[in-house]
């Protein structure tokens, strides 16, 4: 009976495995954050080397995620993103450096250091058009952005 036990507990286990790592969530921005740690980050003082490599096919953008939760991703990002949307995300965007204008829904607004960017969910932003410097944001993502959760728009 045990024997029977066993041999049918392994498979249902690595079922189980695969099926949660399949519904969790975002693993790819959990696995590219820091243990959750008390600490304080000089976000100005980053640089673009410190914050990583152009991300592909995203115009000018670089991104380093800093907290990656179930709830929620905090990143700090610089360069410019085409327009797009994010289906099922919340977008909070805090300029720290930079200024231009920036797409949000159907206008261009200026945006500068200390400007706090609210962008629900299915609303066109990005396209940057520099003025001052390189825009640098802190970006939070509420819920974590999913594979292909962002859409392009015109």
């Amino acid at each position: 009976m045990h024997r029977v036990s066993r041999s049918v507990a392994a498979p249902v286990i690595c079922a189980a495995g695969l099926f949660v790592s399949l519904v969790s969530g975002p693993a790819e921005a959990q696995a590219q954050a820091p243990e959750l740690e008390p600490q304080i980050i000089d976000l100005g003082a980053m640089t673009d080397a410190q914050i990583g490599p152009l991300v592909p096919h995203i115009g000018t953008l670089r991104s380093k995620t800093l907290v990656a939760t179930p709830d929620g991703t905090v990143a700090v990002q610089s360069g410019d993103v085409p327009k797009h949307t994010h289906q099922h995300s919340v977008e909070i965007q805090y300029v720290i450096s930079g200024s231009g204008t920036f797409w949000l829904g159907d206008k261009q607004r200026h945006v500068h250091p200390g400007d706090l960017i609210i962008i629900p969910e299915n609303t066109v932003h990005g396209g940057s058009m520099l003025i001052h410097g390189r825009l640098k944001v802190l970006s939070i993502k509420l819920p974590p952005q999913q594979p292909g959760d962002m859409q392009m728009a015109p």
